[in-house]
């Protein structure tokens, strides 16, 4: 038997594998575009049941036999069913293609016609005439888009808050430790660690809902538009039918009832709704960054937490514990970044009907979004879950602040409170010793004036 089969297309005939379900475009795009990874999984699962949608759709608009279109259901019903490795070798097609998504559409096409046709020979199923019928790539591609954007979302949504309840864990536990604030890098009046901790709950609950109220622009799809905006060849009623059926596969509230010209040349929903990601990933750089700070030690840092000792941290350094979660989150932040001028970038690009840098622009989107997912979840549940308070080391560091004088300007003035800090710096003192040194304030005073846990106010009425 020959190892290949040959299948023409309008471009004339082309050597295919022989046991490939793909056929003559698939083929093209392998050789022409070999480079970078492959399309993501999701955009393929979409766009199969968006062919599924379509062929239902068509069936009920009577634009497609009911054996035709009952045949392409079944063919990629079970296409769906196969695991992601088994689907992967007749998707093989790359990002870096068309920047419409044409080629892996048409992946899709010729696939879901090769299955039906290795189903029933007998019944003919065109990958262009037949599975694309009523669509094109520039409606289907964007389409897909914004679905699996949506179900990235619906992944990193529970991450986040898994990360919010570790957090308010911690938060309760240790409202009433008290430790010395840091601003400018320098030391502050005191704060306890469980305020502390509440100002990285609030930045991640501010995240967590600017995400859901920005996400709902991605429900508007483009199916429906097909080639330019103006839905030429689809029939009447197909792009409700299809959004109706792709909201009940995939839970949503999915809507055909959209401007096709700007579902087809704009992908704005998708270019804010990243800047979201791109804010949760900011201020995930930030509380990973202060914990990993806080924690850094055991002998020379600051030494206000204990972490896990997840793995060894050092392969010369025997007992070394690194803040791993906390590095792998800051790089996921940093490649988040870039990620968003990919997508702002890739948003602004195309000429006139469309925008022709879709499949790096959802690439990138995805990769964001799953990278947020998985460092979030280890960093909730390997460090955060396990990070404890060396209180010791708080408590002394409070102690040998000078902000702490901070209490006592309301009661001598802060050119006196200042004095007395510098000439306690100077000299190396406690602060108690040259306040009294000052003669400003009695003992007894100090004592009452200087409760570090009354200056945090921890105990106000709210």
């Amino acid at each position: 038997m020959s190892e290949y089969r040959t299948e023409e297309d309008t471009l004339g005939p082309v050597k295919i594998p022989a046991d490939a379900l793909w056929g003559p475009q698939t083929e093209r795009s392998r050789n022409n575009f070999p480079t970078g990874q492959y399309m993501p999984l999701a955009i393929i699962r979409a766009l199969l049941n968006i062919k599924k949608a379509a062929a239902q759709a068509n069936m009920e608009t009577q634009a497609i036999s009911e054996e035709k279109g009952n045949l392409i259901v079944k063919a990629i019903d079970e296409l769906l069913a196969l695991s992601d490795e088994e689907l992967r070798k007749d998707f093989p097609l790359k990002v870096y293609q068309t920047g419409s998504g044409t080629q892996t559409n048409m992946n899709t096409n010729e696939v879901v016609a090769h299955k039906a046709h290795e189903i029933n020979p007998d019944i003919e199923i065109l990958p262009n005439d037949d599975v694309n019928k009523g669509q094109s790539s520039n409606d289907t591609f964007p389409t897909a888009m914004n679905v699996v954007a949506l179900e990235a979302l619906d992944k990193l949504k529970p991450a986040v808050q898994h990360l919010i309840d570790e957090l308010k864990v911690k938060q309760e536990k240790y409202m009433k430790t008290v430790k010395v604030g840091r601003t400018h890098l320098q030391d502050a009046v005191p704060l306890t660690f469980g305020q502390e901790l509440s100002g990285y709950v609030a930045s991640l609950e501010h995240d967590l809902n600017y995400i859901k109220t920005l996400e709902p622009t991605l429900n508007e799809l483009a199916i429906g538009g097909t080639a330019v905006g103006t839905g030429l060849n689809a029939a009447e009623g197909m792009p409700e039918k299809i959004a109706e059926k792709l909201s009940e596969v995939y839970g949503l509230n999915l809507t055909a009832d959209s401007n096709k010209f700007y579902g087809l040349a704009n992908h704005s929903g998708l270019d804010v709704v990243h800047g979201a990601l791109k804010t949760l990933a900011a201020d995930m750089f930030k509380l990973a960054q202060d914990i990993r700070f806080l924690a850094s030690g055991p002998r020379a840092g600051y030494g206000e937490l204990n972490i896990p000792a997840n793995e060894p941290g050092s392969s010369i350094m025997p007992g070394k514990v690194n803040p791993t979660q906390a590095e792998a989150v800051t790089m996921a932040a940093l490649r988040v970044f870039g990620n968003d001028t990919v997508v702002t970038m890739a948003s602004s690009q195309g000429n006139f009907e469309m925008n022709v840098y879709k499949p790096v622009l959802i690439d990138a989107f995805l990769e964001s979004a799953d990278l947020m997912t998985g460092t979030i979840m280890g960093f909730a549940d390997k460090m955060i879950h396990g990070m404890t308070v060396n209180e010791e080391r708080m408590a002394e560091l409070v102690d040998n602040s000078l902000m702490t004088v901070t209490a006592l300007s309301p009661h001598i003035g802060y050119h006196d409170s200042a004095k007395i800090a510098q000439a306690a710096d100077k000299a190396g003192s406690t602060l108690k010793e040259a306040a009294l040194k000052s003669g400003k304030l009695t003992e007894e005073q100090y004592n009452e004036w200087m409760n570090m846990l009354k200056m945090t106010n921890v105990d106000r009425d709210k």
